[in-house]
């Protein structure tokens, strides 16, 4: 008899307990030789007092199995309460979000018969650090951070993944032509390992259009790495296209666990009905299996789902009176998986164990991150400050003042905006602004020249107690340096 492996399960909220029941009955009819360990997160946790949704034992349990089954989580409205998806990735360090996804036409209704994408979504960084701050009464922020290691790990596993599993080229996507440190940095390490890969196609595209052409052709991609929200989107817009978005699951992976979930949420819209798509979850079990090594069952549980919807047997999403033949319950497509283990799809394709195929476990990274060795030159501050007046140059005239000797005020902007010196009186202004100190002596940039000189932090501290002093509200600064001499900050407007 086969050791059992242990797995964590968690149950979830809204539809979650429903389409684990039957995710879990599918597999112990498939011979799935695992041991779950149920654990409590979620809803019930967070109103609880576990402002994360999750408690000591469920961490426990997770150290121990290292692989966590998980239906939908329940985040409660209202402030106070960090998602659980985020925490358990951030916290385990699962740092790729695999998503594939493939057209199961004619069996399920698309517009996109030959659709077979695998999105490699960073995991996390980006905006869902969930680093937010309220900084003035008019003006909120949410932190964006990207980091070299950060990038390093994804691109490196798309890549990675890409070669292992049969396929032909890598699409990158950001938005380096607006946030050109953060997306640009996730570009240049996508154009820097692509280098070593030179046996798979490989492009960048700005999300914008890059969704836009997923949307109308996505035939014409194979593999695409992103940031962690385009990602999301993205994985989201691929998966209705192929039919529903409860079609679809997921893999999170890192170097110390694994975690897999349908990506779709809770709907507790539809909860308790008995009407929701177990498929998502069951694909993500069935990518759980290759993970364990389990793959002669997983591919009795794939095809056999297979085999239940080419035979019509739809629930309400994707039940279509000109091509499905019944609409069943979350319990009556279970039955029918169930009835069809050890049988293979006539029409679509069947998974094969021990084929290397977009359902099977994704690869791990081949080259671990090394930290280098920059030089790291103080030039200068952002200051921002909370002043509720309207005219800029009021602002900048009291400002430029109080600079003292050894700095001068360079700019400032409103929401990004240049709004002194010379600047619009059309441009509207918030009670937020962005004020750039610089050098005394610093030069305007030219081709060959960053124009910054050296300053001492000293001087910026010695500049924020003036302005304090002064009755000016300092609500966050951020400091400018040159790293190995070039420039590691934005431009200003006219700058």
């Amino acid at each position: 008899m086969a050791i059992k492996a242990p797995i964590t399960v968690a149950v979830g909220d809204g539809i979650g307990p429903e389409i684990m029941t039957q995710t879990l009955r599918i597999l112990e009819a498939a011979g799935a030789a695992i041991e779950p360990e149920f654990i409590e997160v979620g809803e019930q946790m967070y109103l609880a007092g576990q402002a994360s949704g999750i408690g000591p034992e469920a961490w426990d349990s997770l150290r121990r199995t290292g692989v966590l089954l998980k239906a939908p989580i329940t985040t409660p409205l209202g402030g106070g309460y960090k998602s659980l998806n985020v925490t358990l990735r951030k916290t385990l360090g699962l740092y790729a979000n695999v998503r594939p996804t493939r057209s199961l036409y004619p069996a399920v209704f698309t517009r996109h018969p030959n659709l077979d994408i695998v999105i490699v979504r960073e995991n996390e960084e980006d905006l869902y650090a969930g680093i937010e701050h309220q900084q003035t009464p008019e003006v909120v922020q949410c932190l964006k951070l990207v980091s070299r290691p950060g990038c390093e790990k994804i691109v490196r596993y798309a890549f990675e993944y890409a070669r292992r599993h049969g396929r032909r080229h890598v699409t990158c996507m950001t938005k380096d032509n607006i946030m050109k440190l953060t997306d640009g940095l996730f570009h240049r390490v996508f154009m820097e390992i692509g280098q070593e890969y030179p046996d798979l196609g490989q492009d960048h595209q700005i999300i914008d259009i890059g969704t836009a052409r997923l949307a109308d052709t996505p035939e014409r991609y194979d593999v695409i790495v992103t940031l962690n929200l385009y990602g999301d989107i993205i994985s989201d817009v691929v998966a209705q296209l192929a039919g529903s978005v409860g079609l679809a699951g997921s893999s999170n992976i890192g170097d110390h666990g694994a975690l897999f979930e349908a990506i779709h949420g809770s709907a507790p819209d539809i909860a308790g009905r008995g009407i929701a798509n177990p498929s998502g979850l069951l694909q993500a079990a069935v990518l759980m299996l290759v993970h364990l090594g389990q793959t002669e069952v997983a591919a009795r549980v794939h095809n056999a789902w297979l085999c239940a919807l080419e035979d019509g047997l739809h629930t309400a999403d994707i039940y279509r009176a000109e091509t499905s033949i019944a609409k069943v319950s979350t319990e009556g497509f279970a039955d029918a998986v169930i009835e069809r283990l050890g049988h293979e799809p006539k029409h679509l394709a069947p998974f094969k164990a021990g084929e290397t195929t977009a359902a099977a476990a994704p690869a791990r990274p081949v080259a671990t991150y090394e930290r280098p060795v920059v030089e790291q030159q103080l030039v200068g501050s952002d200051i921002f400050v909370c002043w509720s007046g309207f005219k800029p140059n009021e602002l900048g005239e009291m400002l430029s003042k109080l600079a003292g000797p050894d700095l001068k005020l360079k700019i400032i902007t409103n929401r990004g905006v240049k709004v002194y010196p010379d600047g619009h009186a059309e441009t509207f202004c918030t009670d937020h602004w962005r004020c750039r100190f610089v050098a005394a002596n610093a030069t305007v940039a030219t081709a060959t020249q960053v124009g910054y000189t050296p300053v001492q932090f000293g001087q910026v501290l010695d500049l924020q107690h003036r302005l304090t002093e002064a009755g000016i509200m300092v609500i966050k600064t951020e400091n400018l340096y040159l790293m190995d001499g070039q420039r590691a900050f934005s431009l200003g407007q006219g700058e």
